[in-house]
């Protein structure tokens, strides 16, 4: 009878569990190898400290001092504890900066995204009703000239409208009067309340339109024209074809474009510094981000800007999960699941 161990002829034979453990310690020097090691490294710790150092912990710091009276001038600061907060909902400037962007939230992304499609429709499957589904002639004309406005930074967009908006020498009011619309003449776009607002959200969707008509159009380059082909045998027209197979097709693109573009509603700080940067006629156009930059620099109040900060960012979040929300209870997955 053979043995497993001694010199017989089984001799040197390990045990089965002598044999795991070395296929183990194997496993993890062939798995553990340099480049793997590397990888994770560069594309998961790096990025991930990173993220903790750089957006992670001021949103932590902020939080704290929200809590504090600190002046941001000092490095002395109190405690006072949800003080700061309870003061936001008596204060009527910032609540009507509140409301000032949520409005912006709804009306610039339903506006921006609304036309950035018509004009992506009809530069992707809007051309003849013949022949092969195509879009229309010169379309990559049209795509650049859309684009073109996106590519300036927004403050200089900002500078730009002001100007035109001037009321004494503005070209808007030029061409108005050159027109015979003499109702025009030294109009204050931007000082009279009734458009103010109206004529900033302006601003902000012109500079936008085209970069969202190029990501959509990216996305609708990507459904399969026999979809398109499909539909215009069985009778639909342009626009349900677009309600009812371009729109659901690219929901996803469609949902992001609109977060984008409500967390820059949401903020608008650029344009609004270069447009209004008193908030406006009677704080019509005045934000939040206004507000608190004002708050903590003007007044001194770090703390107290900082709890506008911490309402700033809650209110972002809100509003993207209201996006998700929407989307999915519109039947967003269907698509995707199915």
């Amino acid at each position: 009878m053979t043995t497993l161990t001694g010199g017989g002829p089984t001799s040197g034979v390990s045990s089965p569990t002598s044999l795991r453990r070395i296929g183990s310690a194997r496993w993890r020097r062939r798995n553990l190898t340099f480049d793997k090691i590397s990888f994770f490294v560069v594309f998961l710790i790096i990025p991930v400290a990173g993220y903790i150092g750089f957006v992670v912990s001021p949103f932590v710091q902020a939080a704290y001092f929200s809590l504090t009276d600190w002046s941001g001038f000092t490095p002395a600061m109190n405690f006072v504890g949800l003080s700061n907060y309870t003061k936001l909902l008596s204060d009527s400037t910032f609540l009507q900066a509140v409301g000032n962007n949520v409005l912006m939230a709804i009306v610039v992304p339903v506006v921006t995204l609304g036309v950035a499609m018509f004009f992506a429709t009809l530069v992707t499957v809007g051309g003849s009703s013949r022949g092969n589904v195509k879009g229309l002639r010169n379309s990559s004309f049209y795509r650049v000239i859309s684009f073109f406005p996106y590519v300036i930074p927004a403050i200089v967009i900002g500078l730009i409208w002001s100007q035109i908006y001037d009321p004494s020498a503005g070209l808007l009011n030029g061409i108005l009067t050159g027109l015979g619309l003499e109702q025009f003449t030294s109009f204050a776009w931007l000082g009279e309340e009734s458009t103010a607002r109206w004529a900033v959200m302006f601003v902000i969707i012109w500079g936008l339109i085209g970069f969202y008509m190029v990501l959509f159009i990216a996305a609708i380059k990507g459904v399969p024209a026999e979809i398109f082909e499909a539909a215009r045998i069985d009778g639909a027209g342009r626009f349900r074809t677009a309600v009812s197979i371009t729109i659901p097709l690219i929901r996803d693109n469609v949902q992001t474009a609109f977060i984008y573009l409500g967390i820059l509603a949401l903020d608008a700080f650029v344009y609004m510094a270069a447009l209004e940067p008193g908030g406006g006629p009677d704080n019509t156009t005045l934000v939040m981000a206004q507000q608190l930059f004002t708050t903590a620099f003007a007044k001194g109040q770090f703390g107290y800007a900082c709890a506008m900060g911490v309402v700033l960012a809650a209110v972002t979040l809100v509003y993207a999960g209201l996006v998700f929300a929407v989307n999915r209870l519109t039947g967003g997955r269907s698509e995707v699941g199915e």
